[in-house]
């Protein structure tokens, strides 16, 4: 009986408590830890509620949907990074000493082999795109300039373009323009281009002997087409810098094409040189016939990385470790940013790793790598030993980057080096100029504190004499 006694007066007193939280003598404190008790208890849900700091419980507000850091998380996360790890994650293991599988990565790390895509250039395809779309629907010429550095995917994305332009065509209802994709450095002679520019608009015509292909094709873009629905005509000149001659008359001629009142030609030229459209836009620009310019950035770290992974994402084996990819394409993006450089540096770091293995006997023989053997998983050990490590890459890149100067540097015989060192010691201190003399003791302290005998000063004298004619 006592217990139901208590009971009751707890119950009692929970209904004071409620009948008093109706009314305003409770303080609000109280009165809000009350209701959140009570929405705890009530609420449907099975999971207990994560308690909020009081920090996020200001910056939140009602109206603020819960998703919306999550979205920001996703976003500041790597895309490439996330990639890599699943792919380490998933792919197994490689044998590089199969033949078949190191000879299929190194076709798909070699220059000459096109990706069925091309990354991390699509702003740039899509502004050629639009321009070559515009002249086929207005069936009005025009010319671009694609410029950019070595390696930065301008040849590949001008193929890409044609082959959408050409699908699309056929999908819109229009006509497929006639392409002619040349490379100026094949060229025997510059005004050959004139040739094959006509070929392909009139093939099978011949030309007389008192009219050259220019002249022809300046008068046929003149006159108006005797059939109507003519065919645009896609010109893509690769390696444009091979036009420029003293004169460069072929290089405005060829511009000049698509300025005709009956022109049918879309002109893409692409070259290297990016000064080449502030040293000839400008009388290009007289002539009225200014091309648009669109430049190709040098890859960045983050776009090399991502091209990489997606060339070994068709590898059914897992050939290089995260992070000696990231190193590769850290040292090229800060070079040059030039991809072909980028491919040629995993396919000698594939050949180091090859070099390596036939060298070694064994890959773990020392008493430390069997105890590590034995605790160990296995699966890391192959992978370790049987993939392209960080320190594969560096050697790699070393032989990429390698200055001639440091090489001629590096052979040379050992007091010729120290000689060096005393010099580099006496400019670094900022002298300009010193004598034999002073450089002699500089070298005699070097060779004192290397604990190496110091040669006779005619031997010397010799010496700086071969040094100075390698300058």
């Amino acid at each position: 009986m006592p217990s139901i006694a208590g009971c009751s007066s707890s119950i009692m007193a929970v209904k004071s408590d409620d009948s008093r939280s109706n009314g305003e003598t409770t303080p609000q404190k109280r009165r809000l830890r009350s209701n959140a008790d009570l929405v705890m208890h009530e609420s449907p849900i099975s999971s207990p509620l994560k308690r909020k700091s009081p920090r996020r419980c200001v910056d939140s507000s009602p109206n603020t949907p819960t998703n919306g850091i999550e979205k920001l998380e996703k976003k500041c996360k790597s895309p490439v990074k996330k990639k890599l790890s699943k792919v380490f994650s998933e792919k197994p293991n490689w044998n590089p000493k199969d033949v078949k599988q190191v000879s299929a990565v190194k076709e798909l790390l070699h220059v000459s082999t096109a990706p069925s895509s091309a990354v991390c250039r699509e702003d740039e395809q899509k502004r050629v795109f639009d321009f070559c779309k515009a002249c086929i629907e207005q069936e009005k010429a025009g010319s671009l300039y694609v410029c950019g550095c070595p390696g930065t995917g301008k040849s590949l994305s001008m193929e890409k373009v044609k082959q959408c332009l050409v699908d699309w065509a056929k999908e819109a209802g229009f006509q497929p323009p006639d392409v002619l994709t040349m490379n100026c450095s094949s060229l025997t002679k510059t005004s050959e281009i004139f040739n094959k520019v006509m070929e392909k608009n009139q093939p099978g015509k011949k030309v007389n002997g008192s009219t050259s292909p220019l002249k022809h094709l300046q008068n046929l873009y003149s006159q108006q087409p005797k059939s109507l629905g003519s065919k645009m005509m896609l010109i893509i000149a690769d390696e444009l810098d091979y036009l420029i001659t003293k004169d460069c008359a072929v290089l405005y001629d060829l511009f000049m094409l698509t300025t005709f009142p009956f022109s049918r030609c879309i002109l893409i030229g692409v070259a290297n040189a990016i000064d080449l459209a502030d040293r000839f836009l400008p009388r290009l620009k007289s002539l009225n016939c200014k091309p648009m310019v669109i430049t190709f950035r040098a890859y960045s770290k983050d776009q090399i990385l991502r091209i990489l992974q997606e060339r070994l994402m068709a590898v059914p084996h897992f050939v290089f470790h995260p992070q000696a990819l990231e190193l590769c394409a850290r040292k090229v993006a800060a070079a040059s940013g030039d991809m072909r450089k980028a491919l040629c540096v995993c396919r000698s770091a594939i050949e180091i790793l090859e070099a390596e293995l036939r060298e070694s006997t064994s890959i773990l023989t020392s008493d430390k790598e069997l105890s590590q053997q034995k605790t160990a998983p296995t699966c890391i050990i192959t992978i370790e030993n049987d993939i392209v490590r960080i320190d594969h890459m560096a050697v790699a890149l070393s032989k990429a980057f390698r200055s001639p100067t440091v090489d001629t540097i590096q052979s040379l015989p050992q007091h010729q080096q120290m000689i060096l060192c005393a010099a580099v010691k006496f400019f670094r201190g900022g002298k300009k100029d010193t004598t034999v003399g002073e450089l002699n003791k500089s070298y005699m302290e070097i060779c004192k504190s290397t604990i190496i005998p110091p040669v006779g000063i005619l031997e010397f004298l010799s010496m700086c004499r071969v040094l100075a004619d390698q300058v």
